[in-house]
This record gives C-alpha cells, sequence and structure tokens, in this order.
C-alpha cells in the first residue's frame, strides 16, 4: 500500500510562499509516497451596505480579494506539480473555496483522509499557523511542518524528542515510514524541563528501535534555562539531523488552541522539518 500525503495550501490572507512545493515534493520522494496537493481560497461573504458601496465599492474589493486569492492558489499548484516532475513524485491537485474563519477546519477534515500532511511554515504568516493548529489537533493524522528557510533535504538522520509519554509513543509510530528508511536515530531526553516518570526512558527507546533493527542511540540533554523548542531545535541541528519528531501537546477550548511548551515554541520557531502527532 503506497504511503498518501496531503498538502494544503494557504492562499489568503498571508499565502504560502513558493517554497512549500519543493519541500514537499522532497518529504514525498523520501518516503516513495504520492503527493496530494489542495489549494484553499477565500469565500468572502458580501456584508456590505449601501453607505459601503457608495464610498468604498466594498463588493469590488472582496471580488478582487477572491480573484488573487484564487491566482495564488493556481500559482502554487503549478508549482508544485513541476517541483514533484522533477523528482518523480505523482501529484495530484484541487482547488476548493471557503469562508475565512473555516480554512483550517477545511484543511484539518480533508487531511483526515491521508496518511501525512505536510504544511508550510512561514515566519510571520497566521495563517500558516492557523492552519497548522487546526491540521496537528484536528485531522488525527501526523503533520510535517516545512519551513520556509530550511530547504528539506534527505530525511537520512532523525532526531525523537522523547519523555515516554503518550504523544510521544504516537509521534514515534507514525514516524515509522522515516526511521525505517534512516541511516541514524538520535533520541533526545530532555532532563531539567519537567519530572521523568523513568530516568532511563531515552534507552527503553533505543532498546525498542534497535530490536528492530533501526540504527538508534540516546542523548541525554539539559535546558538549561533555555526554550525546551529552541533546545531540542538546536540540538538536532547541531547533530545534522534532518527532522524532529514530537508529540503534540494541547487541546481546544472555544477555538482557542491551549499548548504546551514545546509545541508552542515550535509553532513560534520552526527551525527544521518537524513530525508533529497529536
Amino acid at each position: 500500500m503506497k504511503y498518501q500525503t496531503f498538502l494544503p495550501l494557504v492562499t489568503y490572507a498571508d499565502p504560502n510562499t513558493d517554497a512549500v512545493a519543493a519541500n514537499a515534493a522532497a518529504v514525498a520522494a523520501s518516503i516513495g509516497a504520492d503527493l496530494h496537493a489542495l489549494a484553499i481560497s477565500a469565500d468572502i461573504p458580501d456584508v456590505s451596505n449601501a453607505l459601503s458601496k457608495l464610498l468604498l465599492n466594498v463588493p469590488e474589493m472582496i471580488r478582487e480579494a477572491e480573484a488573487l486569492s484564487r491566482k495564488r492558489g493556481a500559482h502554487l499548484l503549478q508549482v508544485v506539480k513541476e517541483q514533484a516532475s522533477t523528482i518523480g513524485v505523482n501529484v495530484t491537485t484541487n482547488e476548493i473555496a471557503a469562508p475565512i474563519a473555516m480554512l483550517g477546519d477545511v484543511a484539518a477534515t480533508d487531511a483526515r483522509y491521508y496518511d501525512l500532511s505536510l504544511l508550510g511554515w512561514e515566519a510571520g504568516n497566521a495563517t500558516s499557523r492557523m492552519t497548522a493548529e487546526a491540521v496537528v489537533f484536528g485531522s488525527g493524522r501526523p503533520t510535517i511542518l516545512l519551513p520556509e528557510l530550511s530547504r528539506a533535504a534527505s530525511i537520512d538522520h532523525i532526531a525523537i524528542a522523547w519523555d515516554g509519554s503518550r504523544v510521544a509513543a504516537r509521534a514515534v509510530a507514525d514516524a515509522r515510514p522515516f526511521l525505517e528508511r534512516a541511516a541514524r536515530i538520535t533520541v533526545f531526553t530532555v532532563l531539567d524541563e519537567k519530572p521523568l516518570k523513568e530516568k532511563d526512558a531515552g534507552e527503553q527507546l533505543v532498546a525498542s528501535l534497535r530490536q528492530r533493527g533501526l540504527p538508534a542511540e540516546a542523548v541525554s540533554i539539559n535546558a538549561e534555562d533555555c526554550p525546551i523548542a529552541e533546545t531540542l531545535q538546536q540540538h538536532a541541528i547541531e547533530r545534522g539531523c534532518k527532522l524532529l519528531v514530537m508529540g503534540g501537546y494541547g487541546h481546544t477550548r472555544i477555538r482557542d488552541f491551549v499548548l504546551g511548551g514545546a509545541t508552542a515554541g515550535v509553532l513560534n520557531d520552526l527551525l527544521l522539518p518537524v513530525l508533529l502527532s497529536h
């Protein structure tokens, strides 16, 4: 059974950049997966009145904004096709329009029909941040966040953020297609961030991975008052890891996301591709 990846592309108000196309295609290629790209354009309701039509011509502004959103989506889909074709990834594309408030929900709902979601992440892009949160916590599927400024390369060295928790275990299971192809796996356990139920949790996971024939090693690190997300990402980068696997901590409360420290830190400042699983 061939692995199926899903790439939702945001086009309004802050669209994804072209970088997401190459990164998503590279990740799909690394596990021999198909890529399904969906451009989500804005469907903006006309809430104008007679005065706004007279002074601002709101209906025309809405039509222009929607047209720009569709144009950006078509462009991104074309770039995805070109990038996928270059490296031999089978790709399908589609377009859909949705109300602005529902863009993230649409992405999360569609993501449930695929094995893995790939999301572009750009610093300061509120739309991609909102979409990422919706997909990570609402799709029930693992998600890889792809930073704009970090080109996805061969994922031969994988870092795992491990604390022995349920969500961390879920993330490791969801990362299996990447772990099975990795030349190296480094399991990071942060000792001074929170109490750990098992002091040798990292070594236990490494033993479990080695029993499956996977080349894993355990590394204990200290945050030393540095934000946990920065600590994990920096250690992963310093060791040459191409992907960080971690559990996504958080839940929703009346559409507001209450995030764990590491999850919030990654979403605030993404330094390398990160697989989040909730």
